[in-house]
């Protein structure tokens, strides 16, 4: 069975399914009545999953954001970049040292951001090489840095991190460890009590097909303890919206210290439903499965691909153009063809294009869309060999 109509292959934010849309066009509820109490335990619940954390109940008044792990999660009304400042803001002191790797756009955002809160130090790599680990441990060692965070997986440059080997170098060198997963939870492997991790944060329009504007954060015992004591101490970041510690005070009557975004949450709530009925694993193998035949196909016609090749990202590939080929070839295949990709950022851009494997993309659609590009890279001239597209996603 083929795929009619558009391709959407886009890194976030991703299609949504009917399910999702129809939840987001319920008609208004108060935010403070047991209805929507009802939509956020559902929502902990489903979020608890998608986190790979332990389960909790999705029934009100059951404590549905905690779980025998000890993590709670926490809703916040806005972006990603607004869950990950509520942690670095509520998590560190203005002299806390924070260590923040990067290769990418995203990774340098975290360290920008953590600029405003702490005393971050930025071991800057280049795009979609992987880090010096030997680096990252020297650092480490030296026994003076309070944590450090990185963008789990970077759709800037097509990279995913090692967290398993990052967490393992934290938990020797006692320092806490933060991770930006908005691309990552729900679409790759990340096991936050394994690893150790303090915060993860997740956004929900990318690999769990929600709404934009919404996301949020699991957060362990360490990290509520430590905030509770930096605001204690007296010297602890300005912060009223994205104070953490009324978000704790309301979490266990499913609800938020601010008025909620009411409508995503019930969308995000049915999009983690059909999380569930797909299998976490079975996501993560999805995922995967798209990204190594989008990655086998261009590199077979002669395409190069940005990220270090044992780290390459299961939810987004960045692919050069070729000689020749510029961002008028996307420009085109939006318009003629009904597919979209998206773009490179900063010093890139017009230089690569990147392909989304995330969310609920079904592999007809990805099958057309690869299809589509090949049409689309022929007519501007660009010569490539005839393969079986269909193939490499067997």
């Amino acid at each position: 069975m083929g795929h009619d109509g558009d391709c959407f292959l886009v890194p976030g934010p991703v299609r949504m399914n009917q399910s999702c849309l129809d939840a987001l066009s319920t008609p208004v509820i108060t935010a403070r009545g047991t209805e929507y109490r009802d939509v956020m335990a559902k929502l902990n619940s489903g979020l608890r999953y998608a986190f790979n954390l332990s389960p909790s109940s999705p029934e009100r008044k059951n404590q549905s954001w905690t779980g025998s792990d000890g993590y709670k999660v926490i809703v916040v009304s806005g972006s990603g970049t607004a869950a990950m400042e509520m942690v670095m803001a509520n998590r560190f002191r203005p002299n806390d040292r924070v260590l923040v790797p990067t290769n990418g756009k995203f990774g340098e955002r975290v360290a920008e951001m953590g600029s405003r809160f702490c005393n971050v130090k930025n071991l800057k790599y280049e795009w979609g090489r992987a880090f010096d680990f030997g680096e990252i441990e020297e650092q480490l060692a030296r026994g003076n840095w309070e944590a450090l965070a990185i963008c789990h997986n970077e759709t800037s440059s097509g990279i995913t991190q090692d967290a398993a080997e990052l967490a393992e170098m934290c938990q020797r060198h006692n320092v806490a460890f933060i991770l930006d997963g908005i691309t990552s939870v729900g679409g790759l492997p990340v096991h936050p009590e394994q690893w150790g991790a303090e915060a993860v944060v997740v956004g929900a329009q990318k690999c769990t097909a929600g709404p934009s504007g919404i996301a949020a954060i699991a957060v362990n015992q360490h990290f509520i303890d430590r905030c509770n004591a930096i605001r204690n101490q007296g010297d602890s970041n300005s912060v009223y919206y994205l104070d953490i510690l009324p978000a704790l005070k309301k979490g266990d009557d499913d609800q938020t210290p601010w008025t909620p975004a009411i409508n995503p949450a019930m969308g995000w709530a049915a999009a983690l439903e059909t999380l569930k009925e797909e299998g976490l694993e079975n996501r993560w193998n999805r995922c995967a499965s798209l990204a190594k035949g989008v990655r086998n196909l261009f590199t077979d016609l002669g395409f190069d691909l940005l990220a270090d090749e044992y780290y390459r990202s299961s939810t987004v590939t960045a692919i050069m153009y070729p000689e020749g080929i510029d961002d008028s070839w996307r420009t085109k295949l939006k318009d003629d063809y009904n597919t979209q990709v998206i773009g490179a950022q900063d010093h890139l851009k017009g230089k690569m294009f990147r392909v989304g494997s995330m969310g609920e993309t079904p592999v007809e659609e990805m099958i057309e869309g690869c299809n589509r590009m090949i049409a689309c890279f022929k007519e501007c001239g660009l010569e490539l060999p005839d393969v079986d597209v269909k193939k490499y996603f067997e």
